[in-house]
């Protein structure tokens, strides 16, 4: 008999749980503790990669943590910090703040709004 590896295993739950969470099931509130869904980039792939996690969010900012240091997740915010955090069914942009130690945190804050797109009124 073998044994399922922790990456399949992490992989069926994460399958099973997403969509819940990503819909908003576990949510924190405001203040407080919950399960999100953190968007990134994957750095080679470039494909969106989407893990649950749990969260401690305080008004908007929203942290989470691993003690694996293999984390993909946490290496694809690495590459690019530019992600997004499912609350309560609705995607936020966010900007990632990556801390390494025994256990890696990662900050996550409201990306600014982008800038509109303004013509060059030059030559006229």
């Amino acid at each position: 008999m073998t044994l399922p590896t922790a990456r399949s295993s992490f992989a069926a739950f994460n399958s099973v749980a997403r969509p819940w969470i990503q819909a908003g099931v576990g949510s924190p509130l405001r203040v407080g503790f919950g399960v999100v869904v953190v968007e990134t980039t994957g750095r080679k792939s470039g494909q969106v990669r989407k893990v649950p996690l749990v969260a401690a969010r305080l008004g908007d900012i929203v942290r989470v943590s691993t003690v694996r240091e293999n984390s993909q997740w946490l290496a694809n915010l690495e590459a690019s910090p530019e992600s997004a955090v499912w609350l309560f069914g609705r995607r936020r942009p966010m900007i990632a703040t990556v801390q390494r130690g025994p256990i890696a945190t990662v900050t996550l804050r409201p990306a600014p709004p982008p800038q509109p797109v303004t013509e060059s009124l030059s030559g006229q």
